[in-house]
């Protein structure tokens, strides 16, 4: 509900917002492979369509604003070739499986990040070679957007030292190599266009067993995508403790040098400064903020505004909320509302999981 509001709401307010992005980064975090990341991440985002469309919304209303967020892991050229594969077949999904006609639709816009779980704590400036080579694999393969991770974050939060050369590893492949002006450089390439028919063809095959489990929801409540990326993290943990997989400083060309501590500490203070800041914020504000969240937990309960403003609601400025039918009333003004009176994030959250709960995984 909360996705398809926002889908709504930016439609009609902020058309041109990025309404969401769909992540896999996580996915591939947690030890999934590259079809798996990629084949998860679109049966999330189908389902998110979905449920736009059963609620009444052309495709091309809200697809264009959609993005994506994918991990560029070690594998160079699976990782250029996965960019590609996810290109065709986003396109594909929403051509052939929702009807769409505006071009913007077809477009998979995405931002990538490299690969966190790949830094070594060992040997760290091992890492500036890493994130370098991932970081130009997302280029090759059309990232929009790059976050380059710093060297030492398998050790602490980075020093300023460390995001300065992530940074200068974005701008060395931006104005040095000149990747970026070509459109698909790797096109044409005979491995890479076979790797990339075979990543579509494997996320496609997934694709088809999670629609046949009833979706990406009913997949989840399985525990399908669960075990699917726990089992590759296992295979993938075993190579590398085997040795059938090479991790440089790790199971190959070790050094016998310890390997270095915590190089940043944050300082503690930053944590007091910010308690005492949210405690005066707190103190400061009247208690609009109170029948704010009490609107808000009105409208998600799917209460009428007629009794709102019988009980003393708060009233909303902007889009228009009005419920029609048995179709429940938009909630983005009401948390708009809320945050033009004050309520923290976390008092807006914990309004609606006094309603709805929290997800937990079953058995």
């Amino acid at each position: 509900r909360l996705t398809t509001d926002l889908f709504a709401f930016c439609r009609d307010e902020m058309p041109a917002w990025n309404t969401i992005s769909v992540s896999g980064y996580h996915i591939r975090e947690a030890g999934s492979t590259a079809v798996q990341e990629v084949a998860f991440t679109f049966a999330n985002a189908v389902a998110y369509v979905e449920a736009a469309v059963k609620r009444g919304m052309a495709v091309d209303e809200f697809a264009p604003r959609v993005s994506f967020f994918f991990n560029s892991h070690n594998n160079f050229f699976e990782e250029i070739a996965k960019f590609r594969a996810a290109r065709r077949l986003w396109a594909r999904i929403m051509r052939d499986r929702f009807g769409a006609k505006d071009p913007a639709s077809l477009r998979l816009r995405f931002h990538t990040q490299t690969a966190g779980s790949m830094l070594t704590a060992q040997q760290p400036e091992d890492n500036v070679v890493r994130v370098a080579y991932q970081a130009l694999a997302a280029v090759l393969g059309g990232t929009q957007s790059l976050h380059t991770n710093s060297y030492d974050e398998a050790l602490n939060l980075p020093s300023e030292g460390s995001v300065r050369v992530a940074l200068r590893t974005q701008q060395l492949i931006a104005h040095e190599t000149r990747v970026a002006n070509t459109v698909d450089p790797l096109g044409g390439s005979y491995f890479v266009e076979w790797l990339t028919d075979r990543i579509e063809e494997k996320v496609e095959e997934y694709l088809k067993k999670i629609d046949e489990m009833g979706g990406a929801v009913r997949a989840i409540e399985l525990g399908f995508m669960q075990k699917e990326i726990h089992d590759s993290a296992y295979k993938y943990q075993k190579m590398v403790e085997s040795g059938e997989l090479s991790v440089v400083g790790v199971n190959k060309y070790q050094l016998d040098e310890p390997t270095p501590g915590a190089g940043f500490e944050p300082d503690p203070e930053i944590e007091r400064t910010q308690r005492r800041r949210l405690s005066a914020f707190r103190a400061a504000r009247g208690v609009e903020w109170k029948d704010a969240l009490a609107a808000l937990s009105s409208a998600a309960a799917g209460r009428p505004p007629t009794d709102r403003a019988a009980s003393g609601g708060a009233s909303v400025e902007g889009a228009s909320i009005g419920g029609s039918g048995s179709r429940p009333e938009n909630l983005f003004p009401h948390v708009l509302a809320c945050v033009r009176a004050r309520a923290t994030l976390g008092e807006i959250c914990d309004t609606l999981r006094a309603l709805w709960g929290e997800y937990r995984p079953g058995n």
